[in-house]
């Protein structure tokens, strides 16, 4: 099993900052793709970002504006979001995909992290 913990929502104004974090613990060999996610229009949840072993990722809705890091030592990533837009208020939730020690790899979600961009 692997535990989610999310932070780093909140209030902020229009062309304000925010920095999400989402730390994994648990039973895990390794964390291959840690993700962010948030809720769209006519689906389920979107990507919004995701750092992989392959490479990094952006919707084109964040690109320029979004930065997402990993620190593997502290089984943690991050997302670093500027610019915000009062479309950008979600609720944005952590994913991740861990091996385990059979080398199976399962999806993990996080609680979510309530972020709000208003005047």
């Amino acid at each position: 099993q692997v535990q989610l913990v999310e932070s780093g929502g909140g209030l902020v104004q229009p062309g304000g900052s925010l920095r999400l974090s989402c730390a994994a613990s648990g039973s895990f060999i390794s964390l291959k793709a840690m993700a962010w996610y948030r809720p769209a229009p006519g689906k389920q949840r979107e990507l919004v970002a995701a750092a992989t072993t392959s490479g990094i990722y952006y919707a084109d809705s964040v690109k320029g504006r979004f930065t997402i890091s990993r620190d593997n030592a502290k089984n943690t990533v991050y997302l670093q979001m500027n610019s915000l837009k009062p479309e950008d208020t979600a609720v944005y939730y952590c994913n991740v995909d861990a091996e385990n020690s059979l080398g199976s790899m399962i999806g993990y979600w996080g609680q979510g992290t309530q972020v709000t961009v208003s005047s």
